[in-house]
This record gives C-alpha cells, sequence and structure tokens, in this order.
C-alpha cells in the first residue's frame, strides 16, 4: 500500500511541476510577443528637450571646453596644495 501512496505523490509532483513549467514559458513567450507589438506599433516619441540634448552632446566634446578645463584644473592644483 505505501508503494502506491509513493508512485501517486511522484505522478502528482509531476504533473504540477509540468504545469508550472508549461504556465512559466508560455507566460515568457506571451509577454515578449506583446514587448514586440508595443514598440513596433506604438513607438515612443522622442520630445524635443532630449533631441536638443543629444545634439548638444554630439556637437561639444568636453576637452574643447576652455571653461571645463579651467575648472578641472583648479580643482587638481586645489586637491595638490590642500594635502601637503
Amino acid at each position: 500500500m505505501q508503494g502506491t501512496i509513493v508512485e501517486q505523490g511522484v505522478e502528482l509532483m509531476l504533473y504540477g511541476m509540468g504545469t508550472v513549467a508549461m504556465f512559466l514559458a508560455v507566460l515568457v513567450v506571451a509577454t515578449t510577443l506583446m514587448s514586440r507589438i508595443v514598440v513596433r506599433y506604438f513607438p515612443e516619441p522622442q520630445s524635443s528637450a532630449s533631441t536638443a540634448i543629444q545634439k548638444l552632446r554630439a556637437r561639444t566634446h568636453p576637452a574643447d571646453d576652455p571653461n571645463l578645463v579651467a575648472v578641472i584644473s583648479a580643482a587638481i592644483h586645489r586637491h595638490r596644495t590642500g594635502r601637503k
């Protein structure tokens, strides 16, 4: 009698774990599909502020900015003189 109860328990465990694994696989596929549909048919519009910032970053290089170079140089000088 004990063998049949153990066999039934193992069978129930396998069915339960198989059901959960199948559900998770279907959930991953559905989420991926919905994500692709949303990105394809409802693209996120870019704001004009983010576009302007991207253009500004592309146009100027930090090493070309004399104010930035002066500020960094002053900070390095202050750090070195303060440690002595």
